[in-house]
Parts: structure tokens; sequence; C-alpha cells
């Protein structure tokens, strides 16, 4: 982690607390791919998320089990 991460770690992240939520940035920063193909992906249906109010956000396990479907269809294949 840099400095620059460390300056912007939240006050749950702080506490040790894992966040529920994540935003599209931070979605896609897990995933490593960019805001725009994670929107896509949101779009399509093919990784979940949830409107809040005017927010948009990913569950916190979306990531990894929207990764876990493309290996399954992958090894099906």
């Amino acid at each position: 982690m840099s400095i620059t991460d460390l300056n912007r770690v939240r006050p749950s992240e702080a506490n040790g607390l894992a966040p529920v939520l994540l935003t599209v940035e931070e979605a896609a920063r897990c995933l490593r791919i960019g805001r725009t193909t994670c929107f896509a992906l949101i779009r399509s249906g093919e990784l979940e998320s949830l409107l809040i109010g005017g927010l948009r956000r990913v569950p916190a396990d979306a990531p990894a089990a929207f990764l876990a479907r493309r290996r399954a269809e992958r090894q099906a294949a």
C-alpha cells in the first residue's frame, strides 16, 4: 500500500472492519479493470450491484463471485 493509499483509508478499514459494499471504482480496482468496463459488467448483469439512493454500490463479495462464475464457464467450455 502506498502513502497515497494510506491517506485514503476509511475509518471502517482503519478499525479492521472489511467494507460490505464497494464503490464501482473500488470493485474495478479489485478486478484490475477500468471503471467503464466495470459499469459494462454491471449493465449486462454479470456483476451484481445495488442502487442505494442515487449511489451505485457493489457487494464486497460480488467481484469474487463474478470471477468464480467466469472460471467455471471457462472450465466447462
